[in-house]
């Protein structure tokens, strides 16, 4: 569709890829060089120097005043000296450029190329060879070969663009780079499967086994082409050539998920160190460069302070960034967040424009729950003694607040379907969001308490961006809180109880509050609201748990609290309320066993009450004569002794008397 001849391997000629001149001037059979200088093969001597650079060219008047209404005009000026000199150092193409122009007033063929092309056209412009001085001059032939040949070329369109970086600004007048950007444009949008030209870039996941043995090799129709296969081509061009393709995609309606990842894969490339782990993005950089010719690039020094850096090296990162953050959709998760914290991080250290790092922050706080501890760790670049930029996140959290507040389920907060997306990251989802980004606040401050430059203020506003809403467990809180306890150990009592003030009690998981009841750096007063928080705790889960085995359909007020707790807990504290409630049902059975035992003895003894009662009632039944008699006898054979006590507890009057007054009958005999 777009394959140009020299795409398929075929030579091109536009006439041959070759141009010449259609009249004849000075016999010559071709330019030799010596060292730097070109002479003309010719028995005629020059009449006419010429010095481009640091290259002379030794010539002749007639066959450029024929073609180049500049050099006719500055030969008439100087029409008095025998050998007319003329320097030239603004030459667009520099000295090469003008080697072609000037075999091209020769009439020697020229072989025009993607590589050569736009100099030689900035070059005809600047020599204004232009029609009037010749019909086919070379500003209409290289005009026509750049819209017949490279334009409906991708490949050759990617060279001339790269080649215009060192033409501006006559590249940019002439609309080369605008014509070539429209067409990387169109072609870049074009359905994958109609491709049929050579591309740099990865292989399909799906291929076949011979899809990567020769790189330049145009994919055939059984061949799956990416939806990314433009990507390593397009990132070879400067930062500002890059602005235009993608603005012009833009316009022709491609996937605003694909222009953040052509984004990404762009600054993993000419910024190394923006990428996590040197990047698999920059696998196919080296060939890539070898096509156009173009090696090195932009490289930090990230090990280094910032002066290690030199001061061009540091403008040029950050025009990239600068025109990178101008570039990116306005879409949410067009880039992942990861990213976005990485680019900030850069523009922060390399003092980017205030307002473009604003605009970033906002980006950032779209998508903020999909950020990771160790990207939101941003040292502080500021004159500030913390170590890393607390104000920073602050900013970030308000920013996602407010997005929160204003399009809490708008379409731009979901999206990115799993379909498209090049990574997995969380769709946002109302109270979940803040749920994720409340935990990620917590590991924030617990990783940075242990600055001891970190104030009580600052600790505290932090702690206290998110609404009590967005924290189901307190438990992370509270390791932030411990964590700068036992850092600032010189904390007064009163200090340590505003500390606490950040954290709910009645918030924190079993684990946690046992840990608490134990720590001596807490307040008394903390301590004793954490003990008496764990004894409601428990009481609450018995008295739950008891209901729900008598089969109760009402539950205890507090019950729906503690369930959202035990949910909100890590999974080791949940693990430990397993074990708990575990131990409750055993001592449940042990209980249930003792009634039933308790019921047994209690049988047992009614038996034995019901034996005794028998009893009782034969003694009844007996004679009173038998009756009579048996208590006599036990009256008569009683022994003297201190004192006599009978079944009724009282003495007879006979048995006292006798007591004072023996028998004196025994007395005698003894």
């Amino acid at each position: 569709m777009w394959e140009s001849e020299s795409e398929s391997g075929v030579g091109r000629e536009y006439g041959g890829g070759v141009i010449g001149s259609t009249e004849e001037g000075v016999k010559t059979d071709g330019f030799e060089r010596r060292d730097q200088s070109w002479y003309v093969s010719t028995d005629i001597p020059s009449d006419l120097f010429v010095r481009v650079g640091d290259v002379n060219f030794h010539l002749h008047k007639y066959p450029l005043l024929s073609r180049s209404g500049k050099m006719n005009r500055i030969i008439y000026e100087m029409r008095d000296s025998e050998l007319s000199r003329i320097e030239i150092d603004d030459l667009p193409g520099g000295p090469d450029a003008f080697e072609l122009a000037a075999k091209f007033c020769y009439g020697i063929a020229v072989d025009l190329t993607a590589t050569n092309i736009s100099g030689l056209r900035c070059a005809a412009e600047y020599l204004e060879m232009t029609e009037d001085l010749e019909e086919g001059n070379l500003i209409f032939k290289t005009e026509a070969f750049l819209s017949y040949v490279v334009l409906s070329s991708w490949r050759d369109s990617i060279l001339v663009l790269k080649s215009c970086e060192q033409l501006s600004p006559w590249a940019e007048n002439l609309q080369i780079v605008r014509r070539c950007s429209e067409s990387i444009a169109w072609k870049a949008c074009a359905n994958p499967r109609g491709i049929r030209w050579a591309y740099t870039g990865k292989p399909a996941k799906i291929s076949s086994p011979k899809w990567n043995e020769t790189k330049e090799s145009s994919p055939s129709r059984n061949q799956q082409v990416p939806p990314d296969w433009w990507f390593e081509d397009v990132s070879l061009l400067r930062i500002d050539h890059f602005v235009r393709v993608v603005t012009a995609i833009k316009v022709k309606g491609m996937r605003y998920e694909l222009i953040g990842a052509s984004i990404m894969r762009y600054a993993a490339k000419w910024l190394p160190g923006l990428a996590k782990e040197g990047g698999g993005d920059e696998g196919n950089s080296k060939d890539n460069n070898n096509i156009c010719g173009w090696k090195g690039g932009l490289h930090m020094i990230l090990a280094g302070s910032k002066e290690d850096i030199p001061n061009i090296q540091m403008r040029e990162q950050r025009m990239i960034i600068e025109s990178l953050i101008s570039i990116i959709p306005p879409q949410k998760d067009s880039v992942s967040c990861s990213f976005l914290l990485r680019l900030l991080r850069m523009a922060n250290m390399l003092k980017v424009a205030p307002a473009l790092v604003t605009e970033l922050e906002k980006r950032v706080g779209m998508q903020l729950e999909q950020a990771n501890l160790a990207d939101l760790l941003i040292p502080s670049y500021s004159k500030t003694e913390t170590l890393y930029d607390i104000e920073l996140v602050q900013r970030l959290l308000e920013h996602f607040l407010v997005q929160e507040q204003t399009e809490p389920m708008s379409p731009s907060r979901q999206s990115l379907s799993e379909k498209h997306s090049y990574e997995n990251s969380p769709r946002s989802n109302g109270p979940d969001a803040k749920m994720r980004v409340a935990r990620l606040v917590d590991s924030y401050l617990t990783e940075a308490s242990r600055d001891r430059n970190l104030s009580l203020t600052k600790f505290q506003v932090l702690a206290e961006t998110l609404p009590d809403s967005a924290r189901t467990c307190d438990d992370g809180l509270y390791r932030a809180v411990d964590s700068y306890l036992k850092a600032h150990p010189t904390l007064s009592e009163h200090e340590r109880k505003r500390l606490c003030r950040v954290m709910d009690c009645q918030k924190l998981s079993i684990d946690a509050c046992m840990h608490a009841a134990q720590n001596e750096r807490l307040p008394l007063r903390v301590v004793v609201q954490v003990i008496f928080s764990e004894q409601i705790k428990i009481s609450n889960a018995i008295a739950n748990n008891a209901l729900k085995d008598t089969g109760e359909s009402h539950h205890h007020p507090v019950v729906s609290t503690r369930k959202a707790l035990l949910e909100g807990t890590p999974q080791s504290f949940q693990d430990g309320w397993a074990t708990a409630k575990k131990d409750i049902n055993t001592l449940k059975f042990e209980l249930e066993t003792m009634k039933a035992k308790y019921l047994e003895l209690q049988t047992d003894m009614e038996a034995l009450q019901r034996q005794f009662d028998k009893i009782s009632l034969k003694n009844k039944t007996a004679s009173a004569w038998t009756s009579g008699w048996k208590k006599l006898s036990k009256l008569t054979k009683m022994a003297p002794s201190d004192g006599l006590e009978m079944a009724g507890g009282q003495i007879p009057a006979g048995a006292e008397q006798t007591k004072k007054a023996p028998r004196r009958w025994r007395n005698s005999i003894s």
